[in-house]
């Protein structure tokens, strides 16, 4: 508990902010995601991959395990959907609320404050690989308009981009002259409180309902997810700091983007509700994940 407080107390603290902001201050949110999406976390992706001392092995790793884990989760939710006999829009929106965790907004802070910057690293590289499952396969998945469209949005994102100039200056040990690296991790490090903070107002601005369906939604984003991202770190011998990494990532309550990538095709308001269901359980759930792995 010594380790765990320390590491949700601060991410709670910003969301509280974040949630105390849109009840008294005229923020644009749309300004400071376009900001955060276009800017701040693409610096915080580069800066990253520029300084990172992880190995080519642990990256592999990482992003094997994530994209198996998607894989299987995906099967589950669609099985769960059919067996449930959900109308086609609850059926996208399970899948959607299921494979897509907050893993930038509220992932990346909380594996930087309980495993500092080697777990910032990891985390890095599982936010970047669901991130290229998300905007070229989900659009595909909810519209059903094929990966070719989903990949147009990918690249018309900086976040491919920033990942290829910080690995291209990471291999050929380039020296970034006039301090300029350490602008763009100023620039990286403002991610992270920026995205909290619009965290806290999407919560504010969003209607609390719950009921069966975003429960069930969110245990299986909560628990179902970093027991699978376990059972497949285990099997591909991910050991240590990667195979926590991986499971806390995992644990990550439905991404805020999931409302945005509803709009292709499914029931936005269940996929809102489940955003904000799933990330108030997370305050109860993470602690719990964090006491397993933290022993």
């Amino acid at each position: 508990m010594t380790v765990i407080l320390p590491a949700i107390a601060p991410v709670a603290l910003i969301i509280l902010i974040g949630f105390l902001c849109h009840h008294t201050l005229s923020l644009e949110s749309k300004t400071l995601r376009q900001l955060t999406i276009y800017i701040l976390t693409p610096a915080l992706i580069a800066g990253n991959l520029y300084r990172t001392t992880l190995s080519l092995r642990s990256s592999l790793g990482l992003a094997s395990s994530v994209v198996i884990t998607s894989l299987l989760l995906y099967l589950l939710a669609w099985g769960l959907g059919k067996i449930s006999k959900l109308p086609e829009p609850s059926q996208k929106s399970l899948i959607a609320s299921t494979l897509f965790p907050n893993n930038g907004n509220l992932g990346l802070p909380v594996n930087a404050f309980v495993f500092n910057e080697p777990g910032l690293e990891r985390a890095v590289v599982y936010m970047i690989t669901t991130s290229l499952l998300t905007f070229s396969i989900g659009p595909a998945l909810l519209k059903g308009g094929g990966i070719t469209e989903g990949m147009r949005l990918t690249l018309k994102l900086p976040l491919l981009w920033a990942m290829l100039v910080g690995l291209s200056l990471r291999l050929l040990s380039v020296q970034l002259p006039l301090r300029l690296d350490e602008g763009i991790q100023q620039l990286g490090a403002a991610a992270i409180p920026i995205a909290l903070i619009i965290l806290g107002i999407q919560l504010a601005s969003t209607r609390f309902e719950v009921g069966i369906y975003e429960i069930c939604a969110a245990s299986l984003r909560l628990l179902v997810g970093p027991s699978i991202a376990y059972m497949v770190g285990k099997f591909l011998q991910l050991e240590g700091l990667d195979l926590q990494v991986l499971v806390l990532q995992s644990a990550m309550p439905t991404a805020v983007n999931t409302i945005v990538l509803i709009t292709f095709g499914g029931d936005a308001p269940r996929v809102a509700r489940t955003v904000v269901v799933s990330t108030l359980m997370s305050f109860l759930t993470l602690p719990l994940v964090l006491s397993v792995l933290i022993k």
